[in-house]
């Protein structure tokens, strides 16, 4: 395994059947609690630079496993470590969070299923579970105009 593929993998957490990408969301809920601690601009900032080397890692790893291998899930990692950034802290709202990002991950509503087609290797990836994440955060503060 390359060190692209590592990366790509969440350390082998894209390994993990038969739910990979829910199993890396997970991990990303962990990591992101202790991340929560930090500058909110500074963990920003990390998630655009692990966005970039997502698309660095994913691209190689394509061509190690293929297009878009399950076990490739830095994308879910990164893109819910951006859903946490942006929801309030409660449990509540981070449960809702989970749950309604591995829906759009999953379901790929349009346009995600657009730009999945359309944009292919590293920057494919890692883009369709960004915008799973906008969804998750749109859905969210429509949910919290609404109702507070």
């Amino acid at each position: 395994m390359t060190a692209a593929t590592l990366l790509a993998s969440g350390f082998g957490i894209g390994r993990v059947m038969p739910a990979p990408g829910t199993a890396a969301t997970l991990a990303a809920w962990l990591v992101g609690l202790w991340l929560l601690r930090l500058d909110p601009l500074l963990v920003l900032g990390l998630i655009g630079v692990l966005f970039l080397v997502g698309i660095w890692a994913c691209g190689a790893a394509n061509r190690e496993l293929g297009a878009d291998h399950p076990s490739l899930v830095i994308d879910e990692i990164v893109a819910f470590l951006l859903v946490l950034v942006v929801l309030p802290g409660e449990l509540l709202w981070q449960v809702a969070g989970f749950v309604l990002f591995r829906f759009f991950d999953i379901f790929k509503p349009a346009p995600i299923d657009t730009f999945e087609q359309r944009f292919q290797g590293g920057f494919g990836v890692m883009l369709d579970d960004l915008l799973a994440a906008g969804y998750t955060l749109l859905i969210l503060a429509l949910v919290k105009r609404i109702l507070l």
